[in-house]
């Protein structure tokens, strides 16, 4: 059940507050008896509400009085005081995590081959975003659309999102597909690609019917190739990760072949 500690008092500053609204005005001495909240610690306890501005005093009575705010007013105080709390730590770790990225330098790549899979809708999915992310200047993407088996919307703003991301960081994004691929996307997905993207000078996209598979080209180092379910179902089994220059090699200069016969997408 929810409580007053979690939203950041402490048990003796919740039993004043719930006390106070109880009693009305009344003593530090009878809210300590009320509240169970020793004598030692009652006028702490009480400096501390103030400085949440939970109750008010009103000095001019000997002995000084206490009295709560309203319920409603107090939890919207703790609660702007949680979400300022937790604006102020996500920008700790947003300037953390830039003063790492500095620090931290990928090496220079490995000419020996180097692969990696993952299967699964989520997990596929997951290793695409990551390599997309990770392109310092190119993506190709043939053939490519989510996999059946998750939210083909979802799955199409996540990949629209890092692709974006990649274009804002000057990464040249080319899309090459076959036009019916379209018909079999719904009508969000396709306009969520044409929308976000078109408007960027470094993002370009061709449709031929000469497409037989889904890959990714990342920096003309790295391939993803979707892999399909081997019973033949609509959908993607798993994708395997592959960083082989002299592969990589072929599939760029096949796709720089189909590029050239390709004719421009228009909007959907």
């Amino acid at each position: 059940m929810a409580s007053l500690r979690d939203l950041g008092l402490s048990e003796y500053e919740a039993r004043a507050y719930r006390s106070l609204l109880e009693t009305g005005p009344t003593t530090a001495k009878e809210l300590s008896r009320a509240s169970d909240v020793p004598m030692g610690r009652i006028y702490d306890v009480l400096n501390s509400l103030e400085t949440y501005n939970l109750v008010r005093s009103q000095t001019a009575s000997r002995p000084k009085k206490y009295v709560a705010v309203e319920p409603d007013t107090a939890l919207d105080r703790l609660l702007d005081d949680k979400k300022q709390e937790l604006e102020a730590k996500a920008q700790q770790y947003e300037d953390i995590v830039d003063n790492l990225s500095d620090q931290l330098e990928t090496a220079e790549p490995v000419e020996e081959p180097f692969w990696t899979a993952a299967v699964g809708p989520e997990e596929t999915l997951d290793l695409l975003l990551e390599r997309l992310a990770a392109a310092d200047s190119r993506i190709v993407m043939v053939g490519s659309s989510p996999a059946r088996q998750v939210d083909i919307i979802e799955a199409t703003e996540r990949i629209v999102d890092e692709l974006v991301a990649a274009l804002e960081r000057g990464v040249d994004v080319s899309l090459l597909v076959r036009p019916d691929l379209f018909e079999s996307l719904p009508r969000e997905a396709n306009r969520e690609y044409y929308d976000r993207l078109s408007p960027y000078e470094n993002y370009h996209a061709r449709a031929t019917p000469n497409i037989t598979t889904t890959f990714e080209l990342i920096d003309d180092t790295e391939v993803c190739i979707e892999v399909p379910h081997p019973l033949g179902r609509e959908e993607t089994f798993g994708v395997i990760d592959l960083k082989d220059p002299e592969f990589t090699a072929d599939i760029s200069k096949a796709f720089d072949d189909h590029w050239e016969e390709a004719t421009t997408i228009n909007p959907p």
